[in-house]
């Protein structure tokens, strides 16, 4: 009891000194719990979304899997003499066909689309009396005629429409126009999708083609008849084999599942970053208790003289540890709720609704909060409370704040060389491997060892590095730049542990920036030497081309001929037996102007020959593949072929990289038309010195279609390297939590610094160093600890991005681009990191009492 009371009043006492240490762990679990909190919400608006929709049994087509639907732009569908049959089983109320596609795009008046940005879909579909299980009519009425549609009032808002607005539908049969005529409320949360319903007669003819066709069946049980007894019911009359059916309870745990994939990726991932900046985390708290035993030694010494055993200052010491866990970690967790409403808030701006009254706090999420941020901390801790109890009574007698660890130990040295020279041999082993997945395992331990190695062997770089930038940086500013870098050397495992936190985050931004700098560099290398078209017209959201769209730009002045590229779900049989479920491309004869296929055997031309295909190199090796050789093509939807191998493609290529090629004419010869798919994109040359002219023309062609873009090769490359970006830029948001962290750690190490060098900044401001000078010598410390974390992080991160590009150059990535506007941007921006983490600790030493300083004990 009394060693608790000790650390109770120890901690209480040294509370200021704490505060940082105690944010690292608040925003380390903060973030841990607000992803937790964030995608259990999202799961609680699904799960309720699905539980209202749901009908008590849905019938629908039999189900298929993605690679084996054909991408026609129209859902599979049952014949509406169905429902009238599903109508009179036992035990059913009513069944009503449901019409449902989200293979359409609906714009405004001012022909903008309606359509979230945020990659949900638009669906469209028929309004039903189902429908008043997820939706009021909040005003006007529903639609009563061809003419009428209503819109979700969540789409209204965003989009500023209303009723007597028009709404134009892009389907795959055409284009066809409605006035809104009513405003539909979600009775749950909307998650972000945007709802147009037309009249039952409208939606079958628009949106599935004909009036004779419904893509479900929703079924409502009379009152005691159980979900899987209807089931059974309606199976025995309609034929179960031909029709999936399912209860209200498996339809909503197939949507969850399905939902469900996509949040644990996103879950995980945002995870991943929390453990980034919980490890950044450990070197702050590892800095703060190591930083307090050092000013505790005469106390502790006292305590040992005066009988306290070695255990119960270790354990002193670690209960401090467990205090800071538990106070950080509670602030933590009601950050992590807040954090949690804040993402749904920033959602909310970009389309995707989620209301706070779903906002799910689970019993396990305080407790994994709570008990990570404690375990953490005490590991933390583990190091410093051993060196307490190390502590012997004679210390009593040292002066306070003594250092005593000037230089690292030779043993921890070698540990460390060994993992950095282990490091670097794995990372090496990765520029000379043969296959992605031996390389992608020896990066990972490059990666391992080689961060491992330079934590490990920080106080020995501390003490290299820092004169080197010294020499640079702060010997211009003479003795007070001489006394900054011998205050950064003075403690080399402080300067180590503090500097490697910000080089954890610097060097995983560096890494990202060399590999998606390369990307870029390669794919744009690739479009020169292979992209012979002059346009390319697909789009982003991943929407087909529909035929209209297609014939305009067929028709497009001064475009001399178009290049159809669409991908055909087939199931092929090699030589040797082998069956795979793979995608083959369906292209022109002129695909082979367009895109530049380096060939190992044949020519690319001979692949449009009848019943002709090509494939990959990799694939006709390990299949025993040769020109002649005969494969067995079964078409998703259609006939089976027995195509003959006319080309043997290169894989030394990042683009269409073993892709299998056939001819639009055999794709057209084996399926039949309302199972041929639509265009994935679409290929465009101009005529002759008509290349500007055209490309404008183009714009103005698609201007009725904004969900395509036609790019030519610079705008091209221009969007690529803008999706990277946006992708790294996410990526580095999420690293910016880390960062902020080991700022966090460099502003504790320098205050932490000054309290313990508080007689000495006593001594030196009496005998004449003004305030201005002091302030000055502390900014240079944090300025030059900063450059040694960066100068370390850059390095490390430019090794890792290097070897995992000559990774992916297996993958036909073969441009290494260093991205040295960044790198300078980032180790110039370290300094002034620097500079802000001084500004607390410079003002409270410049405002400290000499006297009071010099009496300090």
């Amino acid at each position: 009891m009394t060693t608790f009371k000790t650390s109770f009043r120890n901690f209480f006492a040294h509370k200021g000194r704490m505060a940082l240490s105690a944010i690292a762990v608040l925003l380390s679990v903060a973030f841990v719990c607000g992803t937790l909190v964030f995608t259990d919400t999202m799961n609680t608006t699904f799960e309720k979304l699905f539980a209202v929709t749901s009908p008590d049994v849905t019938v629908s087509p039999k189900e298929i899997e993605d690679e084996d639907r054909p991408a026609t732009g129209r859902p599979e569908t049952l014949p509406a003499s169905l429902v009238t049959k599903t109508a009179g089983v036992e035990g059913v109320k009513s069944a009503i066909g449901t019409v449902t596609s989200a293979s359409v795009t609906i714009v405004d008046k001012n022909n903008k689309n309606i359509g979230a940005a945020t990659g949900a879909p638009t669906i469209a579909g028929n309004w039903t009396e189902m429908d008043l299980k997820t939706f009021d009519i909040s005003s006007g009425r529903a639609p009563r005629g061809p003419s009428e549609a209503m819109v979700d009032a969540d789409t209204a808002e965003k989009k500023k429409l209303k009723i007597g607005d028009e709404l134009r539908t892009i389907t795959v049969d055409g284009d066809f126009k409605t006035t809104i005529s009513g405003i539909l409320a979600f009775r749950v949360t909307n998650p972000g999708a945007a709802v147009v319903v037309f009249e039952t007669k409208t939606a079958q003819t628009k949106l599935l083609g004909g009036p004779d066709r419904f893509t479900q069946i929703a079924v409502t049980g009379k009152p005691g008849v159980p979900d899987a007894r209807l089931e059974k019911n309606i199976a025995a009359v309609i034929g179960g084999a031909g029709y999936d059916m399912k209860t209200a309870a498996e339809s909503a745990d197939a949507g969850r599942e399905e939902v469900g994939s996509f949040l644990d990726v996103m879950k995980y991932a945002m995870l991943g970053f929390a453990g980034i900046a919980l490890l950044v985390g450990i070197f702050l708290i590892v800095n703060t208790f190591s930083m307090l035993v050092a000013q505790r030694t005469r106390e502790i010494g006292l305590m040992r003289a005066i009988g306290s055993s070695r255990k119960q200052v270790n354990r002193s010491v670690l209960i401090e540890a467990i205090i800071l866990g538990v106070v950080g970690s509670a602030l933590g967790v009601a950050a992590g709720v807040g954090l949690a409403v804040g993402l749904m808030e920033l959602m909310g701006t970009m389309g995707m609704k989620l209301s706070t009254d779903d906002l799910t706090v689970k019993w396990t999420t305080p407790v994994v909060g709570v008990v990570l941020g404690v375990v953490v901390t005490v590991l933390a801790a583990y190091i410093p409370a051993r060196r307490a109890s190390k502590i012997s009574p004679m210390a009593a007698l040292r002066e306070v704040g003594a250092p005593t660890d000037a230089k690292s130990g030779w043993i921890r040295a070698a540990v460390g060389l060994l993992l950095t020279a282990g490091g670097a041999v794995a990372l090496v082993a990765t520029t000379e491997a043969e296959k992605a997945t031996e390389g992608s395992m020896l990066l990972g331990v490059g990666v391992l060892l080689s961060l491992l190695g330079f934590i490990v062997i920080g106080p020995l770089l501390a003490n290299v590095v820092v004169r080197l930038l010294s020499v640079v940086v702060l010997r211009a500013f003479g003795p007070v730049g001489r006394m900054a870098e011998r205050n950064a050397l003075r403690n080399p495992r402080r300067t180590g542990a503090t500097g490697a936190a910000l080089m954890i985050g610097l060097a995983l931004v560096a890494c990202l920036s060399v590999v998606g700098s390369s990307m870029v560099a390669s794919a744009s290398e690739e479009l020169d030497k292979t992209v012979g078209a002059d346009y390319v017209i697909q789009s982003r959201s991943g929407q087909l081309v529909v035929p209209k769209a297609l014939e305009a730009i067929r028709e497009t002045e001064g475009i001399d001929y178009i290049t159809q590229y669409r991908d055909i779900r087939t199931k092929i049989t090699a030589p040797d037996g082998n069956e795979a479920k793979v995608t083959i491309v369906a292209t022109d004869p002129s695909y082979a102007k367009d895109f530049r296929k380096e060939t190992v055997q044949g020519e690319q031309a001979d692949v449009y020959a009848d019943d002709s295909m090509s494939v990959g190199e990799e694939y006709a090796e390990k299949h025993g593949v040769k020109l002649g050789s005969e494969l067995t093509v079964a078409f998703a939807g259609g006939r089976t072929a027995k195509l003959k191998v006319k080309t043997i493609t290169s894989d030394d290529s990042a683009m269409e990289q073993g892709v299998m090629i056939i001819s639009t004419a055999t794709a057209q010869k084996y399926l039949p038309a309302d199972k041929i798919p639509q265009n994935l994109m679409v290929f465009a040359s101009a005529k002759d010195g008509q290349e500007k002219a055209a490309y404008e023309a183009l714009k103005t062609t698609l201007e009725p279609y904004p969900q395509y873009k036609a790019s030519n090769q610079t705008d091209f490359k221009k969007d690529l390297k803008e999706q990277i970006g946006q992708l790294l830029n996410i990526v580095y948001g999420l690293l910016g939590l880390a960062i902020i962290v080991a700022v966090l750690g460099v502003v504790n190490t320098l205050a932490l610094s000054v309290v313990e060098r508080t007689r000495e900044i006593g001594l030196m401001r009496a005998i004449g160093l003004s305030r201005r000078q002091l302030r000055r010598m502390i900014r240079l410390e944090s300025v030059v600890i900063a450059l040694f974390g960066a100068l370390l992080g850059l390095g490390l991160g430019m090794g890792w991005g290097t070897a995992a590009q000559k990774l992916l150059a297996l993958e036909g990535l073969r441009v290494l681009e260093i991205p040295w506007p960044t790198i300078i941007t980032v180790f110039i921006g370290s300094a002034f990191v620097g500079l802000f983490a001084a500004l607390v600790p410079a003002f409270r030493a410049g405002r400290m009492n000499v006297l009071n300083a010099i009496a300090s004990d």
